[in-house]
């Protein structure tokens, strides 16, 4: 006889629920790492944009994984995007770049609600049909930190005529928008941000970028000439005293014991140094298959049997674990808003480059000549990981900045 009472039934198992919009983005990464390793040496060697690429983390839904669940979002938090960017580095580092940037934006409008509701929802719809990637340009050729931006916007009835030339503006070809710095020429200049359509008339991308490393990230310069944005997509022009214009998002956020900027230095702190510490575990896969592979002709087991091999690899597993032990414990901590983890990014930075870059330069010393070989991808890890710094404050500021607050801290006590 059966032992199930005569009034019950076997339990039937519930189905599982199904995966968030983040778990459903993240299932299908690695068949988006395999397909940027599988174009990179390419893109490197030509200096061309990535465009399949990028269609490929849009399809995937990365692009727009920190839409606020408030715009019909998943709302990725920074932990999520590290652990994106950190596999998108292991694929091609300018992808990985590129899209961090575009994250940075959404990001920026979960929190502050910076841009107008019918701008970012042409956005939005414009990410539903493709690729809509955004970016900040800030930088100018000869500018300094602090200094009011050289590009000018003249008010030209209901809208404002940009004049000025940006640099290093990632993604530049392919940017649908640009989120602009520039001063007015007013008696008393202000300082704003313009939402600039990438297709803009006057607007042209000079081909600058010609660097040793992420040569498909496509960081040109910008040329802006009178080049009209409409009179709501300027930002942070209110006069003094007149509040911000954002709305009770933006009154939420300077409210909030993590002032908005520090926590947009925070996210781009851990974001650049997630796609850094990929770029170095790609290196290292390398090194572990040569070291598997490779029996000189004075051996009769490959390298990786050697005791002195095994060491070497260890001190790059060890300086790896701690750079992203760092940084996503770190970010973890940035999403929950707590003020000490937003204030050691800056360090925390420098440390993750820091050891990518000495991982990634071991493993070329341990592998000779076939490491610098264009033939093999580790000379284009090794360029990546040295041109991330272009990314990165310099180090003079970033131990200065932490000297200081160690000083002001222990005045305190």
């Amino acid at each position: 006889m059966s032992t199930v009472a005569a009034d019950q039934s076997p339990a039937v198992p519930s189905p599982d629920p199904a995966p968030s919009p983040v778990e459903a983005a993240l299932a299908g990464l690695p068949r988006v790492v395999d397909l940027l390793a599988a174009r990179a040496e390419e893109h490197d060697r030509d200096a061309t944009f990535p465009y399949q690429g990028i269609e490929a983390v849009h399809e995937a839904g990365l692009l727009t994984l920190t839409v606020d669940a408030r715009y019909g979002g998943p709302g990725g938090t920074l932990a999520d995007i590290v652990r994106v960017l950190a596999q998108l580095g292991r694929g091609d580092a300018s992808v990985a770049v590129v899209t961090a940037f575009t994250l940075l934006q959404h990001a920026e409008q979960a929190r502050t609600a910076a841009w107008p509701t019918a701008g970012y929802r042409r956005l939005l719809t414009e990410s539903r049909r493709g690729p809509a990637l955004v970016n900040t340009l800030r930088a100018e050729p000869g500018s300094r930190e602090g200094e009011p931006p050289a590009t000018v916007a003249r008010r030209d009835g209901e809208a404002w005529l940009l004049t000025g030339r940006k640099t290093y503006c990632t993604g530049a070809e392919a940017l649908a928008w640009m989120a602009v710095t520039a001063r007015t020429d007013e008696p008393v200049p202000r300082t704003g941000t313009f939402l600039v359509r990438g297709e803009s008339e006057g607007l042209e991308v000079d081909p600058t970028w010609d660097q040793l490393g992420l040569r498909a990230s496509a960081s040109h310069d910008v040329v802006l000439d009178e080049v009209r944005v409409p009179a709501e997509l300027a930002l942070g022009l209110n006069p003094p005293g007149s509040g911000t214009g954002k709305g009770a998002a933006a009154s939420a956020a300077a409210a909030a014991a993590v002032p908005a900027a520090e926590l947009a230095r925070a996210w781009h702190d851990l974001a650049l140094s997630a796609v850094a510490v990929g770029v170095a575990r790609s290196a290292q896969d390398w090194l572990v298959r040569f070291l598997h592979q490779r029996t000189p002709a004075n051996l009769t087991e490959p390298l990786g049997s050697l005791p002195r091999y095994r060491s070497a690899l260890g001190e790059i597993e060890a300086q790896l674990i701690g750079a992203e032990e760092l940084v996503h414990g770190l970010a973890a901590r940035v999403d929950r808003a707590e003020a000490e983890a937003v204030a050691r990014t800056g360090p925390a930075h420098l440390l993750a480059t820091r050891a990518a870059t000495a991982a990634v330069q071991q493993a070329v010393s341990l592998t000779g000549n076939p490491g610098l070989s264009r033939r093999h991808p580790l000379e284009r890890y090794l360029r990546d990981v040295l041109s991330s710094r272009v990314h990165l404050a310099p180090d003079e500021a970033v131990l200065e900045a932490a000297g200081r607050a160690a000083l002001e801290r222990g005045a305190r006590h």
